[in-house]
């Protein structure tokens, strides 16, 4: 398959397709008119639910960077796979996707609409999508990254960085950020309003449910309710957190 099967289309509508989902176990249909009429969206395609790249990387690092997106006027990002609502579903669940919404293009519609229905049959996936990424506004394509045609499943402009960049390229890409905190704890509480009145999107690690006293002993070295972390450095509790953004 030579790069010239991969159409860039810019500059067109994106296919009009009906989308067959399991919504609170009821089948629910979703037009693409409903997802893309009237809104900013970013797409992400990827060859399938549960693999490697799309799991470690692809999804959440978009939904790592979801609200960056919305800043800037980002509607909704929608993470688009030929696979069938069952296992979108269950992988929604098992991921980091609650800032994204996940679409099966369950017949492959879409994605050959698109022109990047490829076939994977050597790996017993039959036929998926190649991987890529888009801006659609009011239903009309934008911009779009489509991953070189080169063996295996290239992963090197369809990534959420390269997106963001594209439609903001000033953005502050901000730090993966954490918190540890304890019920009832007012410093915690202080710390949490400081991390949101800078803006800060973060994971919040409560005692009791997804960490123990033990993991704040070991993580942090401290004994004391908040632990912040940012980007891989212990920043420590409510004072020490004013005084980083100082």
């Amino acid at each position: 398959m030579s790069n010239s099967t991969f159409q860039d289309k810019t500059g067109q509508a994106v296919p009009n397709v009906t989308f067959a989902m399991r919504v609170n176990d009821e089948w629910v249909n979703r037009t693409t008119e409903e997802l893309f009429k009237g809104k900013t969206v970013v797409v992400f395609s990827l060859p399938g639910a549960f693999t490697p790249t799309c799991s470690s990387t692809h999804l959440p690092r978009y939904n790592e960077l979801a609200a960056t997106f919305k800043s800037h006027g980002v509607d909704e990002i929608i993470c688009m796979s030929v696979n069938d609502t069952f296992v979108m579903n269950a992988w929604a669940s098992e991921q980091e996707a609650a800032n994204v919404t996940l679409i099966p293009d369950g017949n492959g519609q879409f994605t050959q609409g698109m022109g990047l229905l490829v076939d994977k049959a050597d790996l017993g996936f039959g036929k998926r999508s190649w991987r890529y990424s888009m801006l659609v506004k009011d239903g009309i394509v934008d911009k779009m990254f489509i991953e070189p045609n080169k063996p295996g499943d290239p992963f090197e402009v369809s990534d959420a960085d390269t997106m963001l960049s594209y439609i903001a390229p000033n953005a502050v890409k901000q730090l993966p950020t954490t918190i540890l905190t304890k019920p009832g704890c007012p410093f915690c509480t202080k710390a949490k309003a400081l991390l949101k009145e800078k803006g800060y999107q973060y994971e919040e690690l409560v005692m009791g449910k997804e960490v123990s006293f033990t993991s704040l002993k070991a993580l942090s070295g401290k004994e004391t309710w908040p632990q912040v972390f940012i980007g891989g450095k212990h920043i420590g509790g409510s004072d020490d957190l004013a005084a980083y953004f100082a």
